[in-house]
């Protein structure tokens, strides 16, 4: 990567660019993605969506009649009912995909994309190592980085001054490589856990120094990351009112729970930065938190995104913030099982993506990243429609991974913490333990629930002893629990279990509608 990174960074991408590509794209999407399939799928055998499409009985001129007779979304919904899909739990290599008589076993390179340049590898969410694997690339990198950049000229901000409140690892290696390539480089480098913590894994500071020796042979150095823990966030508001005076715009690329205790920090300290931007990520984005910001007088949009597909969805310009964004449909198909869902074991509109984009690291066909929404046409005419994407995804939720305070762990990683730690060292069974994701207030939090039943317990010993179970590693499991240390967000309570409306107790309950952007 960082012999690489020179060419990369003295040629950042243009809005003329950046239109002439999207019109491409959107112009040939279909061709564009019989091509893909032809070239990442069926010319390679051994890969999981290759089987998964000889299970279906389609072949390649299978599914260029499909395509050309009901269109890409069309063809996706067929694929679909005759099983070509993936699950979260199929994705990360959890389980096996079965499907009738036929197993496929999910290998760590069996969805790489194999037209792909890889220079280093990011990982998603979930514990104990049961992450995704993700491959990255700078042409990838750069193709996500056209669209970004008309993303941030609709919104007027590619000449504010750029900086992000992160937590180490590849997302924000990424996110650093993307704003340059966008034209729009990060000027401060915040991070809320420090790379040299003890037990974290070194790579995330060998990864560090060559990215900022890459972007110094490239001319255009990249700053040394400033670590700033959740409870010194006034630090970051005196730098937004700095930029303020100067009388230029900060924008902070951060997560929703960052940007809520920034504002508040910032009024408990006086501290004007009505006028700053956040960029939003990684959490529920809720009407408490939404207050804090308004009361702040700061502008915001969400954005969508996962490892596994880095760039979704960008926030509408028009609608109230948080409430909808914009499928970048060029780069991702998006399709829902409705009623078939009950048959494979998804809700009806859960989101099904698959990768239009031939560059992208990973190759889905209506795989599921564990989220549903509503999709509809867009009604608001902001710019993001303008740009060319009409489509509107609204009203996200997660329905089997747990997001706070930007950091995500699966519910099966939570389940096993529940059913298995807790009452083998502190007595009681798989039933007398619940975590609560309080998402009323502005804060994180989650209240974790020990039926009264299990007897006399230490309450701060329960909290720590969670803490270790999903922290154990020294990748992003360690970080995640850092991070939910420093936030403080739990809260060990003796209490009886809480039930959905039809009487079902969950091992994660959401105590309110939560919004996963």
């Amino acid at each position: 990567m960082v012999l690489r990174m020179p060419a990369f960074l003295r040629r950042p991408v243009t809005t003329e660019e950046s239109q002439q590509v999207l019109a491409q794209r959107l112009a040939h999407r279909p061709a564009i993605f019989l091509e893909l399939m032809r070239r990442a799928v069926f010319e390679y055998p051994s890969s999981a969506n290759f089987q998964l499409l000889r299970y279906a009985g389609c072949e390649l001129g299978d599914l260029e009649k499909l395509v050309h007779a009901e269109g890409v979304e069309g063809a996706l919904g067929k694929l679909l009912r005759q099983g070509v899909f993936l699950t979260v739990d199929e994705l990360k290599g959890r389980r096996p995909i079965v499907r009738g008589s036929t197993t496929i076993s999910i290998l760590s390179d069996s969805l790489s994309n194999p037209l792909g340049r890889v220079q280093f590898h990011g990982k998603s969410g979930g514990s104990r190592g049961s992450g995704t694997n993700v491959p990255i690339g700078l042409h990838a990198i750069r193709s996500i980085s056209l669209n970004r950049h008309l993303a941030l000229y609709g919104r007027g901000g590619l000449y504010w001054t750029h900086a992000t409140w992160s937590v180490p690892g590849g997302a924000t290696i990424t996110l650093l490589l993307r704003y340059a390539a966008m034209g729009a480089p990060i000027s401060r480098w915040f991070t809320q856990v420090e790379p040299q913590s003890p037990g974290l894994h070194a790579r995330y500071l060998w990864s560090i120094r060559a990215l900022r020796l890459g972007s110094w042979l490239g001319g255009k150095p990249f700053p040394a990351p400033e670590f700033v823990p959740f409870n010194e966030a006034a630090k970051i508001a005196t730098w937004m009112r700095s930029v303020l005076e100067k009388g230029r715009i900060p924008q902070l690329h951060t997560f929703v729970s960052s940007a809520v205790r920034i504002c508040r920090e910032a009024e408990a300290a006086g501290i004007d930065i009505t006028g700053a931007q956040f960029t939003l990520i990684g959490e529920p984005f809720t009407p408490a938190r939404e207050a804090v910001l308004r009361r702040a007088g700061v502008g915001y949009v969400t954005n969508y995104a996962t490892t596994e597909c880095p760039a979704i969805a960008p926030g509408c310009l028009a609608s109230p913030p948080g409430d909808a964004v914009h499928l970048m449909h060029d780069l991702y198909a998006v399709v829902q099982p409705g009623d078939h869902g009950a048959v494979i074991g998804l809700t009806p509109k859960t989101l099904l993506f698959t990768t239009l984009d031939p560059s992208a690291p990973l190759i889905l066909i209506n795989t599921s990243m564990g989220d549903q929404a509503d999709v509809d046409s867009a009604q608001c005419g902001c710019p993001m429609t303008k740009m060319g994407w009409p489509i509107q995804i609204r009203n996200i939720s997660s329905f089997e991974k747990l997001t706070v305070g930007g950091m995500a762990l699966l519910d099966a990683d939570v389940a096993r913490t529940l059913e298995d730690t807790l009452p083998a060292k502190f007595g009681g069974g798989p039933t007398d333990y619940q975590l609560v994701e309080d998402t009323a207030g502005a804060e994180p939090r989650l209240r974790l629930l020990v039926r009264p039943s299990v007897g006399p317990l230490d309450l701060v010993k329960v909290a720590e002893t969670f803490y270790e179970t999903i922290g154990k590693g020294n990748g992003v499991e360690r970080i995640a629990a850092e991070q939910w240390r420093q936030l403080n967000v739990l809260r060990v309570e003796r209490a009886q279990l809480l039930t959905t409306p039809i009487g079902k107790v969950l091992h994660v309950h959401q105590s309110s509608p939560a919004v996963e952007l």
